[in-house]
């Protein structure tokens, strides 16, 4: 999809994403920290938005955003999802090293400090997890949404087992694994990350998980109501579909490549010194 407001010639070396759907109100406290960050950052660094089918003024901020030393640019999704978002995201970036977080930064940005390291010495796949013994994570959400959690992470559990929790809005990825992964990405919904991590994994990335610190900010566009009962049947669509894959590369008569995807390309690109540091 075509994107607006690229402030900047100079090709980024991160692209971050930030999935936006009806997020007026959020959105300009959020994206002014993580520019105030992405600029302290030792790689080059710009920023996407992705408008999914909003129906506030969430483009409008984004296209209006001041020229600054981070670029801000404005992608367009017309289905709303949040899967579908950061589809479109990350298949517009082009940078070596990409991901994404939420609008509401609820994860503290001192994370991508790690995130950033951990990429520039080869790891394709970190993601941020509020279960670790090092995380930090204020839940203020009701006995039914942690129940809820539970359940859903204990079917996740069968897709990807070795991801403690799939569902933190802060992950990042080497740039070539992340495009391969979005492109057979399915799953619309708030689900999609498990998909999207365990497509990753059989591209061939070792997932790592880092600690964060979280905040539960109000404004939440997940809806234990509304979400619960699609978000279960996406992971077990995700499961069936995985499965179906699985099966059809067996019976494929000559087999392509089980990891096509140089998951550390982009290494080349990193100047010396952050190589060194």
């Amino acid at each position: 999809m075509p994107r607006q407001g690229l402030h900047s010639a100079s090709p980024p070396l991160v692209e971050i994403v930030i999935p936006a759907r009806n997020e007026a109100l959020r959105l300009p406290d959020g994206l002014a920290a993580l520019c105030r960050k992405a600029a302290t950052l030792p790689l080059r660094t710009a920023i996407v938005v992705v408008n999914s089918a909003s129906t506030d003024p969430t483009g409008d901020i984004v296209r209006d955003w001041p020229a600054g030393p981070v670029p801000v640019s404005l992608v367009h999704c017309d289905r709303a999802g949040k899967g579908l978002a950061v589809r479109a995201g990350l298949l517009a970036t082009r940078a070596p090293f990409v991901g994404f977080c939420d609008a509401d930064m609820a994860t503290d940005l001192s994370a991508l400090d790690v995130a950033v390291s951990l990429l520039t010495r080869g790891n394709p796949l970190v993601i941020g997890s509020r279960l670790l013994d090092a995380s930090v994570a204020e839940d203020r959400h009701s006995g039914i949404r942690r129940i809820g959690a539970t359940a859903f992470h204990a079917m996740a559990r069968r897709i990807v087992p070795d991801a403690t929790d799939t569902q933190c809005g802060f992950k990042f990825f080497s740039g070539p694994l992340a495009r391969a992964a979005a492109r057979s990405l399915r799953t619309a919904g708030f689900a999609f990350d498990v998909e999207l991590i365990a497509r990753c994994q059989r591209l061939g990335a070792t997932l790592t998980e880092i600690p964060v610190c979280w905040r539960d900010v109000p404004g939440s566009t997940f809806s234990v109501p509304r979400h619960s009962v699609a978000a279960f049947r996406d992971i077990a669509a995700i499961w069936l579909r995985l499965r179906a894959d699985h099966a059809a590369e067996r019976r494929a008569p000559v087999a392509a490549p089980v990891f096509p995807v140089d998951v550390t390309a982009g290494l080349e690109a990193l100047p010396a010194a952050v190589m060194t540091a």
